[in-house]
């Protein structure tokens, strides 16, 4: 589980709107945060479900982790995954348990 750099930021990324399904779709919703990736990104509000990683907290200005997204498709693939976001992968690669060793 990540802190988080600061309390606006935790209360972003746990943001939840309760009239539209994708964050995408909401103009209240700013920062997500990919666990998967350890990557923090503002919202695109175009209907998709991507986002613009962002290096720097918005609000209090700290560094935020690099992300592990290139780690993350390494690793797979070194596990014989080529296209491992279609593939079924292994539990632990679904979630931050990866890295964090959980």
């Amino acid at each position: 589980m990540n802190s988080h750099c600061c309390p606006e930021m935790r209360e972003q990324v746990s943001f939840q709107c309760d009239r539209h399904k994708d964050l995408s779709e909401c103009p209240d919703a700013l920062v997500a945060y990919a666990a998967r990736y350890d990557e923090y990104g503002l919202v695109n509000h175009d209907g998709g479900a991507n986002m613009r990683v962002i290096s720097h907290c918005p609000w209090c200005g700290r560094k935020l982790p690099e992300s592990r997204r290139s780690q993350w498709f390494d690793e797979l693939e070194a596990l014989g995954f080529d296209e491992p976001t279609a593939q079924d992968i292994p539990e632990k690669y679904k979630t931050d348990a990866w890295y964090r060793g959980a």
